[in-house]
């Protein structure tokens, strides 16, 4: 827990060193414009395919130099029929693919795009995101490195008025990318592709044989395969994208429990491999290690916290040092996130929204939530190992098309 706190903290302190820093000042200037395809998996998204649709027609980047692949993922809804009436309107830019039989989540979808796409870069969105209109232009100039392998723009939320919940979501994104991204990538450790609002080398995805379904976090899987492979994630923070926050308990919880045991999936997969890896420094590493096993931590404090309970109870006739027990994890549970707070206080005073300083004692909810959270996912993944089933099942996050679009 001591780690961790250190972590945040180190983060924290490299967010604000660097926040004047000018971005332009990263990259060159492209001579030649590449093609990109753009995918988006899109099931059951008639709420918001539209919204989404609408904005990437209006990227500023030339039209002829990218396509915009939908892939209706046996959607039960409007959604076909919305995305075949842009299709329709632009039909040198939009193409329609549709999966009429059941699959297994958004990995599985963007493979099947994959198919179908001609560009040298492969840019994802989910269906609630609103990207701004110069995105392109902006994350392209980055593979001017060639070990640059993928480029990670930052994640804000539209609709944060709308609940507590989605308030929560807000302040976690701030803290997730304007500081913790944004440090990784600055101190030269691991940033992560967030699976949307993102550029991909195609050579690099055919390499790792496209996304990885059997995994949840395809995402987290994607970032690891990347670094071991002697490639860089690239975070730009001034690359913006907004999404939907999940505004209800039962969908948090939800989102939260399948990334939980992606992450953990992945932890398992690629924590060996990490540690053998000559193309990685001790640094990296650690910061791989540390970012792998996060979703463990909060196994680790109810694990802590039991044990100093028991301990304490087991021999009451000598109190003193179990009750010195029981203050120390208290303590290194409650430093353990009182830094991630700080992140967020952090991130909040670089986006000059002081005001939402008032909301971070939501924060301590999200923990106790996410600590159920992870500790459900666990046994869930336990379970499903000796039971001999797989524990890849996807749960999709409902999206009502709310919030304001201001990117």
């Amino acid at each position: 827990m001591l780690s961790y706190m250190f972590r945040h903290y180190v983060f924290s302190f490299a967010a604000m060193k660097y926040r004047s820093e000018d971005p332009s000042a990263e990259t060159e200037t492209l001579s030649e414009l590449p093609f990109v395809s753009i995918l988006v998996p899109a099931h059951n998204e008639e709420r918001v395919i539209g919204r989404l649709l609408q904005r990437l027609t209006e990227l500023t980047y030339p039209t002829e130099k990218h396509e915009i692949i939908v892939v209706n993922d046996h959607s039960k809804d409007a959604t076909g029929r919305i995305a075949k009436s842009y299709a329709s309107k632009h039909p040198n830019l939009i193409k329609v693919v549709n999966r009429d039989f059941g699959g297994n989540g958004k990995a599985e979808a963007l493979n099947i795009g994959l198919h179908f796409a001609r560009g040298k870069f492969i840019c994802c969105f989910d269906a609630d995101y609103v990207p701004q209109t110069d995105i392109l232009e902006k994350m392209l100039p980055y593979f001017s490195d060639p070990r640059v392998g993928v480029v990670q723009g930052r994640i804000s939320v539209l609709n944060e008025k709308e609940s507590w919940i989605a308030r929560i979501v807000a302040l976690e994104r701030i803290g997730g990318y304007r500081v913790s991204q944004y440090a990784r990538d600055k101190l030269g450790m691991v940033a992560q592709y967030a699976g949307t609002v993102g550029l991909i080398r195609r050579d690099l995805l055919s390499r790792f044989g496209g996304f990885n379904p059997q995994i949840l976090a395809e995402d987290t899987d994607l970032t690891f395969k990347t670094r071991l492979a002697g490639y860089r994630v690239k975070y730009v923070n001034y690359v913006q994208s907004g999404e939907e926050a999940v505004i209800g308990l039962r969908q948090y919880w939800g989102q939260r429990s399948r990334w939980a045991k992606g992450h953990m999936q992945c932890a398992f997969a690629h924590l060996l491999p990490l540690l053998r890896s000559k193309r990685m420094s001790l640094k990296e590493k650690v910061d791989g290690l540390m970012l792998l096993c996060v979703y463990f931590m909060p196994i680790l404090v109810v694990l802590s916290l039991f044990s100093s309970v028991v301990l304490f109870l087991v021999r009451p006739s000598t109190l003193l040092p179990y009750w010195l027990a029981l203050v120390i994890s208290v303590f290194f549970a409650l430093s353990g996130h009182i830094a991630p707070i700080l992140e967020v206080v952090v991130g909040v005073v670089c986006d000059r929204r002081k005001r939402l300083i008032l909301y971070t004692p939501l924060l301590l909810i999200a923990y106790g939530i996410n600590i159920a959270v992870c500790c459900t996912a666990f046994l869930g993944l336990i379970y499903a190992k000796l039971a001999g089933r797989k524990a890849n099942h996807w749960n999709k996050t409902v999206h009502n098309g709310n919030g304001e679009v201001l990117l």
